[in-house]
């Protein structure tokens, strides 16, 4: 029993560094392989042989001219049989997105809906009909979802959102409302971002990531790994307080970041109904609607410095709606990073507005699930071979 149990661990191993090295270096051949893990060519055929029958590799052309003796057959990542799922509630809209395993989109939506007072249970019916479209789609390209992953606005723990004020929701277990035939995992919206920002991003793997939506949150990266916090909680940025005495904000406080740099707030400030009607403004000159952007990004700039010092990070990724609205944010808060941190540090953090705006999170959430089978792939394996 030890023996197989060591034997077990052993292949789930190899299968882990096989498809490893193919996922960062492919395509490869089965000799190549061998070479660049340590591997026997008999261990690695065997193993190629399983990953592609369980659908996560697939075998090319021959390989590529040059290469001495009888060519090999090259395998790649396949994107032809494991998929995940990524789900989102924010303040206003719910959003699914598949991935295959290469990460490719193999489908989205997006739903506008005001989820703000609504009782949960009602918003997660609508989410899991958007999510029921999505593996109906995914069922029809031949693909078997490996997981899901949920991205709310709030704090959460153990499966648990324990607030998001402006939703107006307190200690829900939104993946026990869903009703999905794969299981759920839940985490904080911006935490998720800031990973698809990582993986899906412009390549760097150290930067704060900032998510402005009606709330603001961030999530802080560090050599290529997501910084959590001891229970989980880190990134809470738009209730970092900019001004002591400033607006009473909906989480009890007073000043925070998100009654100024919110989008409510800047909607608000700037006379506008909606993003676009504000964007549309800044681009005519509207006075009001660019000194709107100016206080929030002035105040966005205050609590960033303090991020900055606290953290002492390099690069500052803008995402959600300030991606939109970057060329009238970015001046203003480049503006007091400089001020408030040139003398210390010198140079401040490079800032940039991240290029997958609203689609971030659930990128990150189904990326996380793709990384989960590419980390693991033996329980993927497993269910194949159940099945």
């Amino acid at each position: 029993m030890t023996q197989a149990v060591r034997h077990d661990s052993m292949r789930a191993r190899n299968l882990e560094v096989v498809l490893g090295a193919v996922s960062r270096g492919g395509p490869l051949t089965r000799a190549a392989l061998a070479e660049l893990t340590g591997l026997t060519k008999s261990t690695v055929s065997k193993l190629v042989g399983d990953l592609v029958d369980a659908g996560l590799l697939a075998e090319t052309g021959p390989a590529r001219a040059g290469e001495r003796g009888r060519p090999g057959v090259e395998v790649v990542l396949s994107g032809a049989r494991v998929a995940s799922l990524g789900l989102e509630i924010n303040v206003d809209y719910l959003a699914v997105r598949v991935l295959d395993l290469t990460g490719d989109v193999r489908f989205a939506a997006r739903r506008e809906r005001d989820n703000r007072g609504s009782r949960p249970k009602k918003v997660l019916a609508e989410l899991q009909a958007l999510a029921t479209e999505a593996l109906t789609e995914t069922h029809r390209l031949g693909l078997e979802v490996a997981g899901a992953v949920l991205a709310v606005s709030g704090p959460v723990g153990d499966g648990v959102l324990f607030s998001a004020p402006n939703l107006g929701w307190q200690d829900v277990r939104p993946a026990d409302l869903l009703h999905l035939p794969v299981p759920v995992e839940l985490d904080n919206e911006a935490n998720l971002a800031a990973l698809g920002e990582l993986w899906f991003g412009d390549g760097e793997r150290d930067f704060l990531y900032v998510s402005g939506e009606v709330g603001i949150g961030a999530g802080l990266v560090v050599n290529g790994t997501l910084f959590s916090g001891a229970r989980g909680l880190a990134g809470e940025l738009g209730h970092v307080v900019v001004a002591p005495d400033g607006p009473r904000c909906r989480c009890g406080g007073s000043g925070c970041l998100e009654t100024f740099a919110g989008q409510e707030a800047l909607l608000t400030a700037g006379n506008a109904l909606s993003v676009p009607a504000l964007l549309a403004s800044l681009a005519h000159g509207d006075q009001v609607a660019l000194a709107a952007c100016e206080a929030a990004g002035r105040a966005l700039g205050l609590a960033l410095t303090s991020a900055v010092n606290l953290l002492d990070v390099d690069r500052i990724v803008l995402g959600g709606v300030f991606t939109q609205l970057y060329p009238w944010l970015s001046e203003p808060v480049s503006e007091v990073l400089s001020a408030r941190l040139g003398g210390l540090r010198g140079t401040p953090p490079v800032l940039s507005a991240s290029r997958l705006g609203g689609d971030a999170a659930t990128l990150g959430a189904a990326g996380r699930v793709v990384h989960r089978v590419l980390a693991e792939p033996a329980p993927f394996l497993a269910r194949v071979q159940e099945a």
